[in-house]
């Protein structure tokens, strides 16, 4: 079968592709996104403190108000994929030959080849959103190894919670408890914020899951699609990016995700090199952004 195809997007209409791509990633669900980031984002939290005072005819000046500012700077990062056209022909005729009058008509080739890209960028985001440090291909992120936004050594007003030991389904809710424990002695002020959330990975949430059914809570047992994730009224989110035996409690408002979907070094295309060399090969290419940062370290505990 000879099947040629050449796509080239840029700026907006890339950043179409590249948002659809990064939505993949659940961790952003539960992030402040930022788009349209050229360059860097300058991240500001203001605190007042004793503002409100008895009223008097006079101007008097009272209280302080301190304003906190960090710097999101996106890491510009790509793809560059050669790829035998051959490896993904064959799954895209299948999705054209699907049974029944009523089958939805199936994407484009070039649709299913950016869709194909678009799981490698989700995958690759959402790993370095928890995970990443400061080496190629991958940006610096909360947890990471020696350089996580959220380590002591980094960020020293982040509070740490200390885990009794690797996470199990035995000791689950005793850790999750000593959690709750430092955040009510530590941050107090935002316990009762409706965007605050316990995140945790896939693995730790089936430990907590199978320690909830085992004591054998009403509604617990199957955790059906009506259950909604908490502990102690506290949401839980799952990311699946999250690194296990560990679980941090923050705000979505201070938690942070940055990117640029309008610049015109965002962009997606598609190369056919059948016409350049003779080959059965396509080039996949995508350039984009993205990158993380914190507000006030203050208002986050992490347990490890």
């Amino acid at each position: 079968m000879a099947f040629t195809t050449t796509s080239n997007f840029s700026g907006k209409a890339a950043g179409f592709y590249i948002a659809a791509a990064l939505k993949q990633a659940n961790s952003l669900d539960y992030l402040t996104s930022i788009e349209n980031i050229k360059f860097k984002s300058n991240i500001q939290r203001m605190a007042g403190s004793g503002l409100v005072a008895d009223a008097t005819c006079d101007f008097t000046d009272a209280g302080t108000l301190a304003l906190t500012e960090k710097v999101l700077e996106p890491k510009n990062l790509q793809i560059n994929l050669d790829l035998c056209k051959k490896t993904l022909l064959d799954s895209w005729e299948a999705l054209q030959m699907r049974a029944g009058a009523g089958a939805p008509p199936p994407a484009s080739f070039d649709d299913y080849v950016i869709s194909y890209m678009g799981e490698i960028i989700a995958q690759a985001t959402e790993e370095s959103i928890w995970a990443g440090t400061a080496v190629a291909g991958k940006f610096n992120g909360f947890s990471g190894a020696v350089t996580g936004l959220l380590l002591p050594g980094v960020d020293a007003t982040v509070v740490q919670s200390a885990a009794s030991a690797a996470y199990t389904a035995a000791n689950i809710i005793a850790n999750l408890q000593t959690l709750t424990a430092d955040m009510a002695a530590n941050v107090s002020a935002i316990l009762r914020k409706e965007d605050l959330h316990i995140y945790m990975s896939p693995k730790t949430y089936a430990l907590y899951v199978s320690a909830v059914s085992t004591l054998g809570y009403v509604n617990a047992y199957n955790m059906n699609g009506d259950y909604a994730p908490v502990f102690e009224g506290y949401k839980i989110a799952v990311c699946n990016g999250m690194l296990d035996n560990s679980v941090i409690a923050a705000e979505k408002s201070n938690m942070f995700f940055g990117t640029d979907l309008l610049s015109d070094a965002t962009r997606i295309t598609l190369m056919d090199m059948s016409q350049l060399d003779g080959s059965d090969n396509m080039r996949l290419v995508a350039r984009y952004s993205a990158g993380v940062q914190t507000g006030v370290g203050a208002d986050i505990v992490r347990q490890s």
